[in-house]
C-alpha cells in the first residue's frame, strides 16, 4: 500500500485533468460522440500518461528533489530509491496496453502524433536524453506534454485544421511554455545545488519570470484572432499575467518565493479550465 501511495503522489493527481481534458475536449468537440477511442484515450491521458511523465521525472531527479523543500506532497513525490525500479516498471505496464489499443484505433498520422507525445514524456527526464536540462528546449518539451494530447485528439477524430484552430493550439503552446518557465523559477536554488540545468538556472529567475509574463500575454492575444467565442477565452490569460508579474523583480536568491505564485497557479488552472469549458459548451450548442 505504501508503494501504491507513492506512485499515486508521483503521478501528480492535481495535474491529471491538464492532460486528459485537452484530449477529451478535442475529440468530443470534433466527433460529437463518446466512443471507444474517446474512453480509452481519456483514461490513458488521465492516469497512465501522467504516471509515466512524472514518475520518470521523480526517479531521475531524486538528487535535486532531496534539496527541494516542496517535494514530498501534491507538488511532487520524493520517491524512495527502493521503489525507483518499481516506478519505471509501473509506467511501462500501465502505458503499453493503452498505447497498443490507441494504435489499433487510430491512423498512421495519429500514430506519429502519439509517438511524439510519448517521446516528449520520456525525453524530458530519462537519462541520456534529459531535455529538461537543455535550456529553452525544456519548456518547449514540457508544453508538448500538454498540447500533444489535444493535437492527438484532433487527429484521431479527423478534425480539419483551420487557421483559427492553429491559433488556439499556438496559444495553448505558449501557455505551456510560460507555465513551465514560471514553475522552474521556484526550483532555481535546488536545481543548481543538484547540478541540474534549466532555463531558469541559465538565464536567471528574473529573466525567466519576465519571459513567462510575455508568453502569457502573447497566448491571450492570439485568442483574439479566433472565431467567437474564442476571443473571450483571452480573459483567462489575464490572471496568469497578474500572478507572474508580481515576481517581476525577483532575484535568484529569492527565487523560492515564487512558490506562492505557483500555488495560486495550481488553483487558477481549475478556474481557467472552467471558463474555457463553458465557452466550449456554448460553441458546441451554437455551431
Amino acid at each position: 500500500m505504501r508503494t501504491l501511495g507513492q506512485l499515486f503522489i508521483s503521478s501528480r493527481p492535481l495535474s491529471w485533468i491538464n492532460t486528459a481534458f485537452p484530449f477529451a475536449a478535442a475529440y468530443l468537440l470534433t466527433t460529437g460522440r463518446i466512443d471507444t477511442a474517446f474512453i480509452v484515450g481519456t483514461i490513458y491521458f488521465l492516469v497512465p500518461y501522467n504516471l509515466a511523465m512524472y514518475g520518470i521525472n521523480d526517479v531521475f531527479d531524486y538528487e535535486s528533489d532531496l534539496r527541494n523543500p516542496r517535494k514530498g506532497g501534491v507538488e511532487g513525490a520524493l520517491l524512495d530509491p527502493s521503489i525507483h525500479r518499481t516506478t519505471l516498471w509501473a509506467a511501462v505496464v500501465t502505458n503499453v496496453p493503452f498505447l497498443v489499443a490507441l494504435v489499433a484505433l487510430g491512423s498512421p498520422l495519429s500514430w506519429v502524433v502519439l509517438a511524439v507525445s510519448v517521446f516528449a514524456v520520456i525525453a524530458y527526464s530519462a537519462k541520456g536524453l534529459r531535455f529538461k536540462e537543455k535550456p529553452f528546449l525544456d519548456s518547449v518539451t514540457s508544453s508538448t506534454h500538454f498540447v500533444s494530447p489535444a493535437v492527438y485528439g484532433l487527429v484521431l477524430a479527423g478534425a480539419t485544421f483551420t487557421p483559427a484552430l492553429w491559433l488556439i493550439l499556438a496559444s495553448f503552446f505558449l501557455w505551456g511554455i510560460a507555465s513551465h518557465a514560471f514553475g522552474a523559477v521556484q526550483d532555481v536554488i535546488a536545481d543548481r545545488e543538484g547540478g541540474l540545468a534549466s532555463m531558469a538556472t541559465v538565464i536567471g529567475a528574473r529573466a525567466t519570470v519576465r519571459l513567462s509574463v510575455v508568453a502569457y500575454v502573447l497566448a491571450g492575444l492570439l485568442l483574439l484572432g479566433t472565431d467567437w467565442p474564442g476571443p473571450l477565452a483571452a480573459i483567462a490569460a489575464l490572471p496568469y499575467v497578474v500572478i507572474t508579474a508580481q515576481f517581476w523583480m525577483i532575484t535568484d536568491e529569492t527565487a523560492e518565493s515564487a512558490n506562492r505564485g505557483w500555488k495560486r497557479f495550481l488553483l487558477l488552472n481549475f478556474v481557467a479550465g472552467a471558463i474555457v469549458t463553458m465557452l466550449m459548451i456554448y460553441w458546441a450548442i451554437n455551431r
